[in-house]
């Protein structure tokens, strides 16, 4: 037993929920009908595995594409995507919200995937079902009014009729990760269908038969199936075949790989969006309702094990409510109950891989090395599950401990205090990231005003992130090193369109007419633009 393993026991151990009597088992949920069901027109010509973290079992038997194979997919959704692109929009739309129906209906099947792939608690896998139902609602509902033919004021009023058009990109290359696997696939998916674009997508291979049962839903919801391609296989191998033939690329992942990715796509000038990690902060204010604040620290700090982009890793509060919040937030998170089951109960799930738990440990455990102090956790739990790793509260975190600046992307969060409000911001802005961040207070005005200081993409005031990335009217992404482009609202759906200016001129040409010659044109052109700016004309 290390050092760190030995505090962490002596702090008392988190309790495990229990499994129902006749809780299903990953046998029940994935059998080799679903399997075959869900493979169906994969293009793969090799054979690769996916393995539950719960126990490490092997799950299914996937087909494994090749380059070959991903240039196949591509020619494929090409060939398809022209007459989707022909649908009405407005046909395109309600196979958007067949789809919303499809999925709150049949939404036991998916839950039961998405913890068997990821080993999430099965409410962390419910705001997947909760995301992809938002998404697919708004752009089934709002998707003709952002992709309508704009007017706008030519060059000259009267004389110059304007319309913006909005065109498919073509074929949109998709890298999606595994940590979510429902919503970071079809979610991002959704937007580029219903402008016209066919898919091809690399969903991460121990997480693919969730993104596969999305695009049999869809099929099912009237999408073309030609028009939804997936490759399954390793990442260095596959990923650079989809940047190599996309149209557009839309990466979630690492910082590191998505830089490959840019560079990849820029070599073809095609577009990309990017959404990357975090190392994102939550700021507990001196009028903070403590009690809410510790609540919402479980929930920002703990979902999905921690493996969230825009979870919460470091926790400043202030040093006139640190104790008693400190006291609050582990008690809530020494109570959390760990479970594998599939059902509603458990607080907790698994860690996804042995290198997130491998980077967790070292972070945990090098803290602790350097002084560090244990206030919850920071012990691993094979008792529940080969990946298991309890919620865990450092203090006294300095650099150059690892997890006060790397990303750790595991159940772990390091507590900080400060004393000026200026200072707490420029500390939480102190980092290379800006995905996202938290600010809480009684203060409406005084959270706003805060919040307009921190440099993230999303900021949420006394919640700490589902209540900006649900709002999918408005923009979700990072700055700096947390990516490029934004998913949800006008941003996510134009992003996937190219724009086209069409320019009607009437009456008279834009150049010498009516008799005039050079100089008495350029003097009719000058008197014309003084009255357009008097007439407060764009």
């Amino acid at each position: 037993m290390t050092d760190s393993q030995a505090t962490a026991t002596a702090l008392g151990t988190n309790p495990t929920a229990a499994a129902p009597a006749g809780a299903r088992t990953a046998a029940d949920v994935v059998t080799p009908e679903v399997v075959a069901r869900l493979t169906k027109g994969v293009v793969g010509s090799g054979r690769t595995a996916n393995h539950t973290p719960f126990t490490g079992e092997q799950l299914a038997e996937l087909p494994e594409s090749t380059p070959e194979d991903v240039a196949t997919a591509f020619e494929r959704a090409r060939a398809a995507q022209p007459a989707w692109a022909a649908t009405p929009v407005r046909a395109r739309a309600a196979v958007l919200l067949r789809f919303h129906d499809l999925v709150l209906e049949r939404q036991a099947e998916i839950l039961d995937l998405i913890q068997l792939e990821t080993g999430k608690a099965r409410l962390h896998a419910h705001e997947e079902v909760q995301a992809v139902a938002v998404a697919a609602r708004h752009y089934g509902r709002k998707a003709p009014s952002y992709l309508k033919p704009k007017r706008h004021t030519g060059v000259v009023p009267v004389l110059t009729r304007t319309t913006e058009l909005r065109h498919p990109r073509g074929v949109v290359g998709q890298i999606a990760p595994w940590n979510y696997p429902l919503e970071l696939s079809v979610g991002d998916a959704l937007p580029a269908f219903v402008t016209g674009n066919a898919v091809v997508m690399k969903p991460d291979t121990e997480t693919a038969l969730t993104a596969l049962w999305a695009r049999d839903l869809l099929i099912e919801a009237g999408l073309p199936a030609e028009v939804f391609q997936v490759v399954v296989g390793d990442g260095p191998v596959v990923g650079p075949e989809v940047v190599k033939h996309a149209d557009y690329v839309s990466f979630t992942g690492s910082t590191r790989t998505g830089r490959q990715v840019a560079q990849g796509a820029a070599a073809r000038l095609v577009g990309v969006s990017l959404e990357l990690g975090g190392k994102n902060a939550m700021l507990v204010l001196h009028d903070a309702d403590v009690e809410k604040a510790a609540a919402g620290a479980v929930r920002a700090c703990f979902s999905s094990a921690g493996q969230l982009c825009i979870s919460i890793e470091r926790l400043y509060v202030h040093e006139s409510v640190a104790d008693d919040f400190i006291e609050r937030f582990a008690a809530r998170t020494k109570a959390m109950r760990l479970g594998n089951s599939l059902a509603y109960g458990a607080d907790m799930g698994s860690l996804v891989g042995e290198r997130q738990l491998e980077t967790v440990t070292r972070h945990v455990e090098e803290a602790v090395a350097k002084g560090a102090r244990l206030v919850a956790g920071g012990l691993a739990r094979p008792d529940i599950g080969p990946l298991f790793y309890e919620p865990t509260i450092l203090d006294g975190v300095e650099s150059p401990m690892a997890v006060c600046s790397e990303e750790t992307f595991g159940p772990v969060v390091s507590l900080y205090r400060f004393t000026d409000e200026d200072d707490v911001i420029a500390r939480a802005n102190a980092t290379p990231y800006g995905l996202n961040s938290s600010v809480w207070t009684k203060d409406a005005r005084r959270g706003h005003a805060v919040a307009a200081k921190l440099r993230t993409g999303t900021v949420n005031i006394n919640e700490g992130y589902a209540p900006a990335y649900g709002s999918v009217q408005s923009p979700m992404g990072g700055m700096n090193d947390s990516g490029l482009g934004r998913r949800h609202g006008s941003e996510g759906i134009l992003k996937y369109t190219e724009a086209q200016t069409v320019a009607q001129q009437r009456l008279m040409p834009l150049a010498p007419s009516f008799g005039m010659d050079d100089e008495k044109y350029a003097a009719f052109m000058s008197v014309s633009l003084k009255a357009m700016k008097a007439l407060r004309l764009r």
